[in-house]
């Protein structure tokens, strides 16, 4: 195998050692991510049949509420990655103690208040009326949701671990992660299904605490192996650590707020406008359409933190040229969407039969979606590598003002139905197009000034 990946690496003219580093981790993230792609493909029929498409739909609701929660690591999950990278590529170990060390205590803290508040409120709050779902689910959830709450707080932890792999060039960990997951949850789905009668507590807490255990077991691993001399210490915990990392952090942070609302969100205004049945359809086309993001996403994600190298040496040669290549991949992506539009009903049909009915429009507009993200990743990515995210911050933030208010009045006061939600995502994204390529050329230009360069 690494015989063959040098030969694909000589003919495409692959020289520098960090370019061979991110075309090695995009071949395995490629073979990781397109077996989670299949796992999780399988397991959609699979589910529905387990729990059918009304308790499927508060299962996606759920997750999406989940979801919004992520912003409890107030952005120092980006911020260590940036930062050990910079520590790692200046060679400067104390330094990546000290960040790995004040992240993960400072992000334990924040979950163990976290879990325990959640765990208060759960037990004085109705989940059905949230969620918009029969009377007959309310002993399920009211069980189930502490158990979601409290894999949350620990998952956000563990996760930590990826940034750090990430951040030291070691890109395809995170799909390598994600492929464990995928697999295990399709054995865990076909148990189910054999074994036991449809229950969304079992299959939520089966759901929940998986993911964890993997996690806790990297954990364990990495810090005990490769990166021994980084494990969190409570004497390397230092305010300027902290400051340094949330100060960056703190940008990623109103940025991941900003997207939770864009894109979380989705499936939760549909279930309170329409019902958590119609979120089913939503999930399916966009899980379908969101095929050419996740492809693309694994050429993307090993040049985040080797442009942050990069750009700490000032190697902006080899920047330009990972860009150009970035821009071609990015168009070969849209074409694969317009490729996939025309093909969809009868993947549909093949994928989950006649168990739910996908519109042809609801296609359509997921297709429009994942295009424009699609086309301003490459600048997005470079900005995020170098850390000058101010703007990006501002752009999603107005987006997120905008997005809940302009989907509800698209749903409710024009003849739109559940794609009126994702127009009004690509409404509030739309701008990104302009902006983003406009920053990356004043930044590898050294024209930047103002908020362009910070």
């Amino acid at each position: 195998m690494k015989e063959l990946i040098n030969k694909i690496q000589t003919n495409l003219g692959i020289q520098s050692a960090r370019s061979k580093n991110i075309s090695n981790h995009v071949f395995w993230s490629f073979l990781y991510k397109s077996g989670s792609i299949i796992a999780n493909f399988i397991m959609v029929p699979l589910t529905i049949k387990f729990l059918d498409n009304e308790n499927y739909g508060v299962w996606l609701t759920l997750s999406s509420f989940i979801a919004w929660f992520t912003f409890f690591d107030i952005g120092l999950g980006h911020g260590l990655r940036n930062k050990f990278a910079e520590a790692r590529a200046n060679n400067d170990s104390e330094s990546a103690k000290g960040y790995v060390s004040t992240a993960y205590f400072t992000i334990g803290a924040i979950c163990v208040i976290f879990v325990f508040l959640s765990l208060l409120i759960s037990f004085n709050v109705d989940w059905t009326k949230i969620f918009n779902t029969s009377n007959a689910l309310y002993g399920q959830l009211e069980l189930l949701m502490p158990i979601v709450f409290a894999c949350f707080g620990l998952r956000l932890i563990f996760t930590l671990i990826t940034s750090i792999y990430t951040a030291d060039q070691h890109h395809s960990m995170q799909g390598k992660i994600s492929f464990i997951i995928a697999v295990g949850s399709l054995v865990l789905i076909w148990l189910l299904t054999k074994t036991s009668k449809s229950s969304l507590f079992l299959f939520g807490a089966v759901f929940s605490l998986f993911p964890v255990l993997i996690l806790f077991i990297l954990n364990l691993y990495a810090f005990s192996t490769k990166f021994k001399q980084f494990k969190p210490k409570w004497r390397n915990v230092k305010r300027e650590y902290f400051k340094s990392i949330f100060g960056l952090g703190l940008s990623f942070f109103v940025i991941q707020i900003s997207v939770i609302v864009m894109f979380s969100t989705d499936n939760f205004i549909i279930t309170q406008l329409f019902s958590p049945a119609e979120v089913v359809p939503y999930n399916i086309a966009y899980k379908y359409m969101g095929i050419s993001s996740m492809v693309f996403t694994m050429v993307l994600v090993p040049y985040w933190s080797s442009i942050t190298d990069a750009y700490v040496k000032e190697e902006f040669d080899w920047i330009k040229n990972a860009m150009k290549n970035l821009i071609k991949f990015a168009i070969i992506a849209v074409i694969l969407i317009v490729i996939m539009v025309l093909i969809a009903p009868y993947i549909y049909k093949i994928w989950i039969g006649d168990l739910v009915e996908v519109p042809v429009v609801l296609t359509v507009c997921m297709a429009a979606y994942f295009a424009i993200t699609v086309l301003y990743a490459p600048f997005n990515y470079f900005i995020n590598g170098v850390g000058k995210i101010k703007l990006h911050m501002y752009s999603f933030a107005i987006g997120a003002l905008i997005n809940i208010p302009l989907s509800i009045f698209l749903v409710k006061y024009t003849t739109l139905g559940v794609e009126g939600v994702m127009i009004a995502t690509i409404i509030c994204i739309l701008p990104n197009l302009i902006i983003f390529p406009m920053q990356y050329l004043k930044l590898i230009n050294n024209t930047a000034q103002g908020i362009w360069d910070k």
